[in-house]
């Protein structure tokens, strides 16, 4: 009983050794479900000591469960099932400084900084009103902004300012340390293997973790395989560059590769390659890494094999959804599904898959504007790869590839896991593209996927410009994407001067066009003036004419109206008139004495002169004889035996 114990203390402490290294494989940033993992670390004791006792394993899973399901609960009984299926969000962690104080505060990347400024309003006891938060690589950031648009790392570092409260005497130190925060420090890195010095510049809120990540990118040693020397005893990867002590303004460090756990691990400290597997699977490792690739070397260190380290492995429990489902008819459906499928598995932070068909996403990138054209990028994936994970993760949801492919990219995406998902695929293909793409896609087998095809709309044409397999870097990725925009830039550029050149012509034809149909207008517009100005005389002349017409039967009607001219010599009286008319005509005619003066009114109105229209005034003395009454006679009128008159027109 004492050796099983023994044994099963060893066993435990090993589980605790490779759950360690397993942490210095994966960021923490990267959704790795914290909880549960610390659930299991701490029933392995990882953070103890190996002296300290160490708990025994539970008991194991009854009789009738499979041997790999006994494992998982003989290793993971705190953890529901599911929590494998579940993704916790994103947590970041600040740790803030204010005069001799130190605040660490974790909060999830969709909270807003005013959110961190209430706790440490809390911590503190001090205003948020009075509060200033420094060391934003964005500069000063107001309270609504949301920490995920910022893309911050796990570990963040800050330092509260408060110019309003008055620092005791207790808080001189503090005040250089805040001074610190604000200064660059050189730091000279000797690499010991490429005999190389690097002079870098860091700002004091750097802190010593992130300096060490960014010097990976540059020596392409993994955080936990770099050896430091040169770092202040009291300094922690937690503290910034201005608390850890280092000199001002410049320090020097030297950096090689640790050797490796490998080649110092007692053999009777190897792990049964069925125990780490199931370990892995109930921990519900993501492997997503924000550094280099070479993170993952070094799996065979471990005992695990890639395509357990990777979550493919055969364990029904670790399986996850599909990310498309089979057989499905309508593919707006299965793309909603392939997006909130990927979303579950890799996060929120992905590129923005277009929900349509392929056809409506050619159309969406290449039959626009020339302006607004981009690239189409069909993402296609298989899962059962052994790269799928590592490059949804590593590849498509790194910060600048999102924002890269968000920006030049129409993203459009399938999974080829199914064959017919995968002949549905290649239909696709040979309608749009061509029977070329479609046989080229079938060329590649499946531990090639995934597959990223940067395709090109052509004016005659789609032409798929690169062909990007799974098993490649953040980096080469990156250059390919570009190389592709270059491509696609010096041909927009050239279909934008062509479209400018053809919308000039357009403008011109359109305008001379315009100008005619005005010209036509008012053509038209003069006509109808025209016509109406003649409908309008021949109205006037009909009138004038109908006018006439009356007057002249009226005048006839007098003419035919009027007594006969009485003869010179008669028994009775004569009188004879003699009448100037305006033209300077006389009309001479001789009337009875008894004639009455409306006979001489009609008389004078059949020669065209109505009396509305004239006045009949004698000579001397002047008077007006149509204002007379019309029924007395001449001899009344003193119009006798002669008299000498004139017409005039009434005014």
């Amino acid at each position: 009983m004492a050796s099983d114990s023994e044994n099963n203390m060893d066993r435990e402490i090993i589980l605790a050794d490779f759950q360690a290294a397993i942490n210095g494989v994966i960021p923490q940033e990267n959704g790795i479900l914290q909880s549960n993992l610390s659930s299991v670390a701490s029933q392995a004791n990882i953070y103890g000591t190996r002296s300290q006792a160490v708990p025994a394993a539970p008991p194991a899973a009854p009789a009738a469960s499979s041997s790999s399901s006994s494992s998982s609960s003989a290793f993971c009984p705190a953890l529901p099932s599911r929590h494998i299926v579940e993704r916790q969000p994103r947590m970041l962690n600040f740790r803030v400084e204010y005069r001799q104080r130190t605040v660490e505060v974790v909060i999830e990347e969709g909270s807003v900084i005013g959110e961190i400024k209430q706790i440490l309003e809390t911590e503190l006891q001090v205003p948020v009103s009075k509060m200033q938060l420094k060391g934003w690589k964005s500069g000063d950031l107001s309270d609504s902004i949301v920490l995920q648009s910022l893309h911050l790392p796990k570990n963040n570092s800050l330092y509260v300012l408060t110019p309003e409260i008055t620092p005791t005497a207790s808080t001189s130190q503090n005040s250089v340390l805040q001074e610190s925060l604000n200064q660059n420090f050189l730091l000279v890195i000797s690499h010991r293997e490429a005999q190389r010095d690097y002079n870098l510049n860091f700002p004091g809120s750097r802190t010593i973790q992130e300096v060490k990540r960014n010097v990976s990118d540059l020596i392409n040693i993994p955080v936990r395989h770099q050896q430091w020397e040169g770092w202040p005893a009291s300094a922690s990867d937690s503290m910034t560059l201005a608390a850890s002590g280092i000199s001002y303004p410049c320090h020097h460090l030297g950096v090689c590769r640790r050797s490796s756990p490998a080649n110092t691990r007692e053999p009777t400290e190897e792990v049964n390659n069925t125990e780490v597997n199931v370990f892995i699977q109930c921990a519900d490792v993501h492997m997503v890494s924000d550094s280099e690739g070479d993170d993952f070397e070094d799996a065979s260190e471990f005992g695990v094999d890639e395509s357990e380290m990777f979550g493919m492995g055969t364990s029904t429990g670790s399986r996850k959804a599909p990310l498309m489902p089979e057989n499905t008819e309508n593919e707006v459906d299965a793309l909603m599904h392939f997006t909130a499928e990927f979303t579950t598995r890799y996060g929120e932070c992905h590129p923005v898959f277009f929900i349509g068909t392929l056809e409506a996403a050619s159309q969406e990138a290449f039959y626009g504007k020339a302006r607004d054209r981009k690239l189409l990028a069909i993402y296609l994936h298989n899962d059962e790869s052994v790269l799928g994970n590592v490059f949804c993760s590593q590849m498509m949801c790194a910060d600048s590839i999102v924002s890269y492919l968000s920006q030049n990219f129409i993203t459009w995406a399938w999974d080829v896991t199914k064959e017919a998902n995968k002949a549905r695929l290649l239909t696709m293909c040979t309608r749009h593209f061509g029977s070329v793409v479609a046989q080229t896609i079938r060329t590649y087998k499946t531990d090639q996927f995934p597959l990223l095809l940067i395709v090109m709309g052509k004016r005659t044409s789609n032409e798929v410009l690169n062909v990007i397999q799974g098993n490649t870097t953040v980096d080469e990725l990156m250059m390919r994407l570009m190389g592709a925009m270059e491509i696609f830039t010096a041909q927009q550029q050239e279909d934008i001067k062509d479209e400018d050149e053809r919308e000039a012509r357009e403008m011109v034809k359109r305008e001379q066009d315009e100008a005619y149909q005005l010209s036509l207008e008012a053509d038209r517009k003069k006509r109808e003036a025209q016509e109406r100005e003649q409908a309008e005389q021949l109205r006037l002349q009909q009138i004038q004419k109908e006018a006439d017409d009356e007057k002249e039967a009226i005048r006839l009607s007098l003419e035919h109206a009027l007594p006969p001219e009485p003869a010179d010599e008669g028994g009775e009286p004569i009188s004879k008139l003699r009448i100037r008319t305006p033209s300077g005509e006389f009309l001479v005619r001789r009337f009875l004495g008894s004639t009455k003066l409306k006979v001489l009114f009609d008389f004078v109105a059949s020669k065209g002169y109505p009396w509305e229209d004239f006045k009949l005034l004698t000579t001397f003395p002047r008077r007006n004889i149509t204002q007379l009454d019309p029924a007395s006679s001449l001899l009344e009128a003193k119009l006798f035996p002669q008299e000498t008159l004139f017409l005039e027109a009434k005014e």
